[in-house]
């Protein structure tokens, strides 16, 4: 008895999808700063020790306190999100000796009016 041997099965030729055209790239635009961000606001006494005395919009109090972490060395080395508060920090932070970057910013809004 002679065995037949099975023909193999024909492979459905797949159709290549046309090539999708890339979305034409918008013309770039100039971001408009954010009103409320850009209002000047008044600085508490405290924090007036670190940044000044005069209405300052509140991007720029965060850009001087900062100045002032850096000046003074006061990020924590090995854990770089903390920051060791001096005596000027310790007061705005609520007497807290050591602050996260997150909850920083949170402070110092408080002392924002």
């Amino acid at each position: 008895m002679a065995t037949k041997k099975a023909k193999p099965a024909k492979k459905a030729a797949k159709k290549a999808a046309p090539a999708k055209k890339a979305p034409a790239k918008k013309a770039k635009t100039k971001r408009t700063p954010n009103a409320a961000f850009m209002k000047p606001m008044n600085v508490s006494a405290i924090l007036a020790t670190v940044v000044g005395s005069k209405p300052i919009p509140r991007t720029e109090v965060v850009k001087k306190v900062w100045e002032y972490i850096k000046k003074n060395k006061l990020q924590d080395p090995k854990e770089r999100r903390n920051i060791n508060a001096d005596a000027n920090l310790q007061k705005v932070f609520g007497g807290k000796k050591t602050v996260s970057m997150f909850e920083m910013t949170k402070l110092i809004n408080a002392q924002l009016s």
